[in-house]
């Protein structure tokens, strides 16, 4: 009995509408995932030109739902009176089971869900969240002290190497 490989026709094509740059220098991140987004088509089109901006944006469980927040979607001016609001809440799409355990984990103290990313994946816009611990001053400091020293030694190790 032979089994057949599912294969897959069209390879992902992943194109990055925006990142959180700051989400890594402020949070610890715990866990991630990969969600939908319920948007209008006004939004989609603004998406597909990058004007999107995550820098105030997190995630929150209301009534069973998790929802983004702050995410502000620029306006598209072709749409005219058909066009969205640029800061409502949008309906993130995902699992019930992991609804629960992002829920659950998100209600413990100090943890929060934030955006890290939204991206087209095969013509579908995607977030990707995460759940995270925001980091204290002084955490900030030693996290990039530690990176100062981490580029440091590996170029003396490069410039070690080109020197034998």
């Amino acid at each position: 009995m032979t089994t057949k490989k599912k294969s897959n026709p069209e390879p992902e094509t992943k194109d990055i509408v925006a990142r959180n740059r700051k989400a890594s220098h402020e949070y610890d991140i715990l866990d991630e995932l990969e969600c939908g987004i319920v948007l209008k088509g006004s939004e989609v089109k603004s998406l597909r030109n990058h004007k999107l901006s995550l820098d105030e944006a997190y995630a929150r469980v209301r009534d069973g739902e998790l929802w983004l927040l702050g995410a502000d979607i620029a306006e598209y001016p072709q749409a005219n009176i058909l066009n969205h609001e640029p800061r409502r809440p949008r309906k993130l799409l995902l699992h019930k089971k992991q609804l629960i355990k992002f829920a659950s984990a998100a209600e413990q103290q100090g943890l929060t869900l934030i955006p890290l990313s939204v991206y087209f994946l095969n013509g579908k816009v995607k977030a990707r969240i995460a759940l995270a611990r925001g980091r204290k001053l002084h955490d900030k400091r030693e996290k990039l002290r530690a990176n100062v020293d981490r580029q440091e030694m590996r170029s003396a190790k490069m410039t070690r190497l080109k020197g034998k």
